[in-house]
C-alpha cells in the first residue's frame, strides 16, 4: 500500500477541523474531526470535495441513529429507494429508504436483510438500472470477529493504466449490465434465473466514462456475472471482459476495509467497484445502507 500520510489535509471549516488522510494511491480517504450528526455547511463542502477527489471516504467512531443516518445521506442528493432482495424484504421498518445489509435470522425464520454471510464478488451497484445510483453509504451496527473487510477498486486509476492497446479495443464500447443477481449471487425477487447476457434483463453502458464531478476518464464495469460487450460474439465479449477485470481488480488499484462499529464508508458508484470478504456465517453481521439516486446515465469519454 502506497505511503500517502504525506499528502493528509486539514481545512478549518466552521472552527472545526476537516482531517482528510488518503488511504491509498487510487482510491480512498479517511476523514477524521468530524460528527456527522452535526456537520456544518462549511464542513460539508470539504466532505463533498474530499469524495470527489478521492472515490470514496471513511468516517470511523459514528453514532447514527436512523434519522441521522439519512439526514446526512441527503445532504449529497435525493436517495433512491432499496431494492428488493432475494427474501422479499426491502428496509428498515419505517424508513424505507434504509436498507439492511445483514445475515441475522429474524424472529420469523428469515434473514432481517440482504447479502448474508457469503463471499460478494466485485461490483458495482445496480449498474442494470438507466440512470444507476451516484452513490452508496454504510454504517456498521454489528460486525463479525473475523473476516467481512469490504474492498474498494479505484476505476479512474484503473482507467489512467490502462493499455493503450486495450484502450483502444474498448473505444466506444459499451457493456451490457445484467440485472439478473444481486452481488451476493441471488437471483432478484420477480426476475427469471438465466445465463445467457445477450437477451437477460440488463441496459447497456459505455466501458469508458465522464465522470461528471472530475471531468475524468473511469472504467465503468457492473460486475462481471451475465455481462456482454455489446455487438461482439459470446466468446469474443468472455476474453474481452477477462481481461478487463484483471486489468481493473490489480492490487495497485484496491484498498481493504477492516470494519469497526461505528464505522460509515461511502463510495462514489461511478468510479469505483467494491467487494466484501466472506466471514463466519454463525457471526452477526448488520449494517444499514442508503443510495444516492443517479442524476444522469452514465456518459461516454470522447
Amino acid at each position: 500500500m502506497p505511503d500517502t500520510a504525506s499528502n493528509t489535509s486539514t481545512q478549518r471549516s466552521g472552527g472545526h477541523a476537516v482531517e482528510v488522510h488518503p488511504l491509498t494511491a487510487a482510491v480512498g480517504a479517511e476523514i477524521r474531526g468530524v460528527d456527522l450528526t452535526q456537520v456544518s455547511d462549511a464542513q460539508f463542502a470539504e466532505i463533498e470535495s474530499a469524495w470527489i477527489r478521492h472515490s470514496a471516504l471513511l468516517f470511523r467512531g459514528q453514532q447514527l441513529d436512523h434519522g441521522a443516518l439519512l439526514a446526512f445521506s441527503r445532504r449529497f442528493g435525493e436517495l433512491d429507494p432499496p431494492p428488493v432482495n432475494e427474501n422479499g424484504k426491502k428496509f428498515v421498518e419505517g424508513y424505507p429508504d434504509i436498507y439492511v445489509v445483514s445475515n441475522i435470522i429474524g424472529a420469523d425464520g428469515t434473514p432481517i436483510g440482504s447479502l448474508g454471510a457469503g463471499e460478494a464478488v466485485w461490483h458495482t451497484d445496480m449498474s442494470y438500472l438507466p440512470e444507476p445510483p451516484d452513490a452508496s453509504l454504510l454504517y456498521s451496527v454489528e460486525i463479525p470477529p473475523a473476516g467481512g473487510d469490504t474492498w474498494l477498486c479505484g476505476m479512474i486509476a484503473a482507467c489512467a493504466s490502462l493499455p493503450q492497446a486495450l484502450r483502444k479495443t474498448v473505444a466506444g464500447r459499451s457493456i451490457k449490465h445484467d440485472g439478473t443477481y444481486n452481488s451476493g449471487g441471488y437471483l432478484r425477487a420477480g426476475l427469471k434465473d438465466s445465463d445467457d447476457p445477450v437477451h437477460s434483463v440488463g441496459t447497456p453502458h459505455p466501458i469508458i466514462c465522464i465522470h461528471p464531478p472530475s471531468g475524468k476518464h473511469t472504467l465503468y464495469l457492473g460486475r462481471r456475472r451475465n455481462a456482454w460487450v455489446v455487438g461482439l460474439p459470446r466468446d469474443e465479449s468472455e476474453a474481452l471482459l477477462d481481461e478487463l477485470w484483471a486489468h481493473a481488480a490489480q492490487p495497485e488499484h484496491a484498498f481493504a476495509h477492516s470494519w469497526r462499529v461505528g464505522d460509515v464508508l461511502m463510495w462514489d458508484n461511478r468510479t469505483t467497484m467494491h467487494r466484501r470478504d466472506p466471514f463466519d456465517s454463525a457471526a452477526r453481521r448488520l449494517m444499514y445502507r442508503t443510495q444516492i439516486k443517479g442524476k444522469l446515465k452514465p456518459q461516454r469519454a470522447p
